[in-house]
């Protein structure tokens, strides 16, 4: 090999991309398999939602007595609070089929007409991600959601010619993070628009106590009670570090999931009482030091602590805007009042900030 072809080589290795896994990330993540498993097959097995539940069990009872298949339903909430988990019931609940596949993963129209074509009645379909749709993809659902029909061109030019097939009654389950981006005529297509909310502490201690005893860990009160409030409100976070602890407790303790070694497990992994790790906490601190608490800019936010600008977005923000630690403003983010205290400190007086905006101004003017 030359040695063009080395430094090459040797490029593209520290070209990529490597961001560090975070053990908060809602995202499921390669060490996330095992949670297929551990996923509740009824509506008594999944806590939390009681809302949603108490109204699908409704609809699923009416549909199952007029021997008919259940309309479309659209879920959508942040990752990982059980959307798939719920499209699986609700299949089990109606005692149909379920048929998974995601948006991405559908790129031509041949591909969904593939799928659609081989349904069954009262099959259900669910869709993961169903907001990544192309849309010339998406436009063959209108007819299948509504008219239960798909057309499909045979031939090319003047030959062409347009066959519309039947399709069997079926429920279309579609998930997404983000229901803004949905196309207005695919989400009035839906007959259940239901939004997942972030679990409690209590409903997430039921979550860790049935999962704990799937996976045969020993874990006490105090250490439930201490987990299930470290955990953003997301089951999936949860589980990830319930299985986090059982690593500590079998190496540093008795093998018992106790307060002493979730304290010191989560002390290692750097989660404080809020949930919040140090890529959270770094983003806080550069707001408060560098810019008295905002506003500031994403892409100047992203600059200041090396996170790339979709991680802040869509990873980082949305749960201290939940938590009520930072807002977004027009003119960009700000720290409020709980942010400042959970970082023990406090804005600068108002003089010697407009000195500092005055001493900016004059140096962008020169």
């Amino acid at each position: 090999m030359g040695q063009e072809g080395f430094y090459s080589i040797f490029n593209q290795d520290y070209e990529e991309d490597i961001e560090e896994p975070r053990i908060v990330d809602r995202a499921i993540r390669s060490d996330d398999v095992p949670e297929g498993a551990l996923r509740p097959l009824t509506f008594d097995q999944f806590y939390g939602q009681k809302k949603i539940k108490e109204n699908l069990k409704i609809f699923i009872e009416a549909a199952l007595n007029r021997g008919d298949s259940l309309d479309h339903v659209l879920l959508y909430g942040p990752p990982g609070l059980g959307k798939t988990t719920l499209a699986g019931i609700i299949a089990k609940s109606m005692g149909s089929d379920l048929r998974i596949t995601s948006g991405p993963a559908i790129e031509r129209q041949g591909d969904l007409v593939a799928l659609l074509t081989n349904l069954k009645p009262n099959d259900v379909l669910f869709i993961d991600e169903i907001h990544r749709l192309n849309y010339q993809v998406e436009e063959i659902l209108y007819p299948a959601m509504e008219d239960y029909t798909v057309d499909i061109i045979i031939g090319k030019g003047p030959a062409a010619r347009s066959i519309r097939l039947d399709l069997p009654k079926f429920t279309l389950i579609g998930a997404t993070t983000r229901a803004g981006l949905l196309s207005a005529p695919l989400r009035d297509r839906f007959g259940m628009i239901h939004r997942l909310e972030l679990y409690s502490p209590k409903e997430i201690a039921k979550i860790l106590k049935h999962n704990a005893d799937l996976m045969q860990i020993e874990i006490d009160e105090e250490g439930m009670k201490i987990l299930s409030s470290r955990c953003r409100g997301t089951p999936r976070i949860a589980i990830r570090i319930l299985r986090r602890m059982r690593d500590f407790a079998e190496v540093k303790g008795a093998g018992i999931v106790d307060k002493d070694i979730v304290e010191l497990g989560l002390k290692a992994l750097e989660i404080d009482d809020k949930g919040l790790d140090n890529t959270d906490r770094n983003l806080m601190l550069a707001m408060a030091e560098s810019f008295n608490g905002g506003p500031v800019g994403l892409e100047t936010l992203a600059a200041m602590t090396g996170e790339d600008p979709k991680t802040i977005e869509d990873i980082c923000e949305p749960y201290l805007m939940q938590i009520g630690f930072i807002a977004k403003t027009p003119r960009g983010r700000i720290l409020t009042k709980h942010g400042w205290e959970h970082l023990k400190m406090q804005p600068m007086e108002e003089n010697s900030t407009n000195t500092k905006q005055m001493t900016l101004d004059s140096f962008e003017k020169e």
